[in-house]
């Protein structure tokens, strides 16, 4: 099927941005949704079980520098890296992706997330995003500790590189890493070392990432004001303390990444920030480091946002996990990885199944495999499992 073709969803479960339709039907054409009606229509792809969803919009997906080097010091091409990960998106119903690089220290030049590698990395990923099967966009996750970068991230927004930016710290002590003695547990179990080869390890770190205060503000200021000039949301990360949710919202963050606090997330909400949790996080109920639930943050009405973090697959279980107990149920759920990521993040044109929005959306068995994907209308995924053929079935509401 081409964005120009037609295509007819028939006598299938439609999840809406405020209900969910038995037995409707849904018109797909020239890459859009044209048409939405709540009878089976004659003809089209039907199938017993099926159910249809707007296509996920993930804001923070770090799958990319994995797939970059799968192993330390393994290094592979992009084309190889995001080829995969595309793949891997549509498989799991992600129809626009936010593959977060980070700025930050690193011990040698070339390493991972050092100036020059990342540099590489977004601008590469920007001229290969075009052939790729999904909606592929770039988030700049900016470590608020590394000076050298704030003039690089300046010239990426120059050249269009760079659709979102969120200010990180990961200086053990604070943020995702404010319990030392758990970091250093995590660090000793994570490189197979003693926890006094971790304590110094971690102590290096410190040390190495301490600035004064003013210079911290002033990168995060600078940061600040670059997204305003180019019109590229800013999201904060990581905040565990009031002062700090403050602070970001002065700062004109609009997205709250994995609020370590509930204290953190309310502020930061009546803010008018948009809090993001990992959907691993939600579906397994707890978060890997210790830090605040996304479940508890759901259940006080606090989570506007799922994301991927490192596990696309995660998406739909989280959702299914957190239906259940959500206001709107099924619809309400969904949100969380469709229209509310597009309305933080500027996307007018996609986000849930309405008539004229982008054909994005994918399609579940009755086991919740994702079984068909469709991207502005393209086939970006198809498990063979489902009968295409009366796809352009003439049926006219």
């Amino acid at each position: 099927m081409t964005k120009n073709g037609r295509m007819w969803l028939s006598d299938i479960t439609l999840v809406l941005a405020d209900r969910v339709l038995r037995r409707g039907s849904l018109r797909i054409e020239a890459g859009r949704i044209a048409e939405i009606v709540d009878r089976p229509m004659p003809g089209g792809v039907t199938g017993p079980g099926l159910t249809v969803f707007p296509g996920f919009i993930d804001m923070h997906g770090d799958m990319i520098e994995l797939e970059l080097e799968p192993r330390a010091r393994v290094d592979f091409p992009m084309e190889v890296a995001l080829a995969s990960l595309d793949a891997r998106l549509a498989a799991a119903g992600v129809t626009t992706a936010y593959a977060a690089v980070s700025f930050s220290h690193g011990a040698v030049d070339g390493e991972r997330r050092s100036c020059e590698h990342t540099n590489k990395v977004i601008r590469e990923l920007h001229d290969l995003r075009r052939t790729c099967r999904v909606d592929h966009r770039i988030h700049a996750r900016f470590d608020i500790t590394f000076d050298n970068a704030v003039a690089v991230l300046g010239k990426l927004l120059d050249d269009g590189h760079v659709d979102l930016v969120s200010l990180m710290d990961h200086t053990p002590g604070q943020g995702q890493y404010r319990n030392i003695e758990a970091h250093i547990k995590a660090k000793a179990a994570e490189y197979g070392i003693s926890e006094t080869e971790a304590r110094q390890k971690v102590t290096t770190t410190i040390a190495t990432r301490s600035r004064p205060q003013e210079v911290l503000m002033r990168n995060m200021t600078a940061v600040s004001r670059m997204c305003a000039d180019h019109g590229v949301s800013l999201a904060s990360h990581d905040d565990d303390t009031v002062e700090k949710a403050r602070m970001m919202a002065d700062l004109g963050a609009r997205i709250a990444e994995f609020p370590v606090t509930m204290q953190a997330a309310q502020i930061a909400a009546e803010r008018g920030l948009m809090t993001a949790m990992g959907a691993p996080n939600a579906m397994r109920g707890q978060s890997y480091s210790g830090n605040l639930s996304a479940r508890d943050l759901h259940a006080a009405g606090l989570l506007h946002i799922l994301a991927s973090d490192y596990h696309p697959g995660a998406i739909l279980a989280a959702v299914r996990a957190l239906a259940n107990n959500d206001r709107a149920g099924l619809a309400g759920a969904v949100r969380l990885a469709s229209c509310n990521p597009a309305r933080a993040l500027g996307l007018t044109d996609r986000g849930e199944l309405r008539p004229g929005k982008r054909a994005d959306l994918f399609v579940t068995d009755a086991n919740d495999r994702v079984i068909l994907t469709l991207c502005a209308g393209e086939i970006v995924h198809h498990n063979g499992t489902l009968d295409l053929t009366a796809a352009t079935a003439p049926a006219i509401a």
